[in-house]
C-alpha cells in the first residue's frame, strides 16, 4: 500500500526493510556494467543518458514491436517511419497526430516532437517523458477522447483507492468520459474534466494517481476540437451578437 514518503523504499520497505524494485530491462544491464565497468556502457548514448533503451512501439504503425536504440541516437520520426523500426503509418496517406512516449501514463505529444531525439532530456524539454517508452503512436483518424477515455477506465480500475485525490479524481474523471462518450456533455462538463484532473496533481501517494492526469490535461490542451465535437453545444455555432446601437432622445411634448 502507498503511503507518505519519506521514509523511502530504499531504506524502509517490504517489511521494514530495504527495498529496490525496478524493472526488467534495468536489472538486464546490470551484468554488463559490472563485467565491463561503467565507462564501456556509457560509450554508448549520450552525456546525460548513457546507455541503450528498448522500445516498445505500438499503435497505427506497420510494425509494432520492441527496438533497441542508443538513447539520444534515434528520434521519434526515425523510430515510427525507419525501414529497420516502424516502417511508417498503417495508411501512408495519414499523418501522426499524437505520440504518447511513455504508455498510459503519458503527456502527449503531437506530429512537431517527430525530430525530438530520444533520451530523458530531449523528451522532457519537448513537453513530456520518456519513461519506459512504449510508444503509443495515433494518426489522424483517432478521435483523441476516446484514447484517453480508455486511459482513464484503466486508471480507475488500477487505483487501490487509498488516498482520496487519486480515489475520487479516477472515479470523477471516468464519470465525466462516460458523459460524454454518451453524448450528454456540454462544453463547461470538458471544462471540469480539465479541473478534476488539475487538482489531482502533486496530491497523490503514489505516482499512479499522476499518471492518471497527463493524458486527460495534455489531450484537452492540444485537442480540444475532439472533446468540443462530442458535447451537445460544440458544433453548434454562438449566436451572433446584436449591435448595440445608441438610443436615439424622444422629445417630450411641451
Amino acid at each position: 500500500m502507498p503511503r507518505a514518503r519519506p521514509p523511502f523504499p530504499a531504506t524502509h520497505g517490504l517489511y521494514g526493510q530495504p527495498t529496490v524494485v525496478n524493472n526488467t530491462e534495468t536489472l538486464s544491464n546490470v551484468p554488463a556494467i559490472l563485467l565491463n565497468g561503467p565507462e564501456a556502457y556509457r560509450r554508448f548514448g549520450t552525456e546525460k543518458s548513457p546507455g541503450k533503451k528498448i522500445a516498445s512501439l505500438s499503435g497505427m504503425v506497420r510494425r509494432p514491436g520492441n527496438y533497441e536504440f542508443e538513447l539520444g541516437k534515434i528520434t521519434f520520426r526515425d523510430l515510427i517511419f525507419g525501414e529497420e523500426y516502424g516502417q511508417g503509418l498503417i495508411e501512408l496517406d495519414r499523418t501522426v497526430k499524437a505520440i504518447m512516449p511513455s504508455g498510459a501514463s503519458s503527456t502527449l505529444l503531437t506530429e512537431a516532437a517527430l525530430d525530438t531525439p530520444l533520451d530523458y532530456e530531449s523528451v522532457a524539454q519537448a513537453g513530456s517523458l520518456l519513461g519506459s517508452a512504449s510508444v503509443i503512436i495515433m494518426d489522424n483518424t483517432i478521435d483523441v477522447e476516446w484514447a484517453a477515455h480508455r486511459v482513464t477506465a484503466f486508471f480507475k480500475h488500477e487505483s487501490c483507492g487509498k488516498c482520496t485525490p487519486c480515489r475520487e479524481g479516477t472515479h470523477w474523471m471516468l464519470r465525466l468520459y462516460e458523459k460524454i462518450s454518451a453524448g450528454k456533455a456540454l462544453k463547461a462538463d470538458i471544462d471540469l474534466l480539465n479541473a478534476v484532473a488539475g487538482q489531482m496533481v502533486g496530491k497523490c501517494f503514489c505516482p499512479l494517481g499522476e499518471f492518471a492526469t497527463g493524458p486527460v490535461l495534455s489531450s484537452i490542451k492540444l485537442f480540444r476540437a475532439d472533446y468540443d465535437a462530442r458535447t451537445t453545444d460544440g458544433a453548434k455555432p454562438a449566436p451572433a451578437a446584436k449591435p448595440v446601437t445608441k438610443a436615439t432622445p424622444v422629445k417630450q411634448p411641451a
